[in-house]
């Protein structure tokens, strides 16, 4: 799984809109967000551009 870091997520509505985004890539196996630490684990091997604007489009930033 790979770690990412992402700036904006204040509360679970935004934890599950940046999962729905992520989850909605191709090659995304799962994905797990914890609001907590800002961060999100994915498995799979998603398209980093594709996934950096799939958070982005969210309203979020991928550090």
């Amino acid at each position: 799984m790979q770690t990412y870091q992402i700036k904006g997520m204040t509360c679970q509505h935004c934890a599950n809109a940046v999962k729905e985004a992520i989850e909605a890539l191709p090659n995304v196996e799962e994905t797990i967000v914890d609001l907590k630490t800002g961060t999100v684990k994915v498995k799979g091997n998603p398209d980093p551009a594709a996934f950096k604007a799939a958070i982005e489009e969210e309203g979020y930033e991928v550090i």
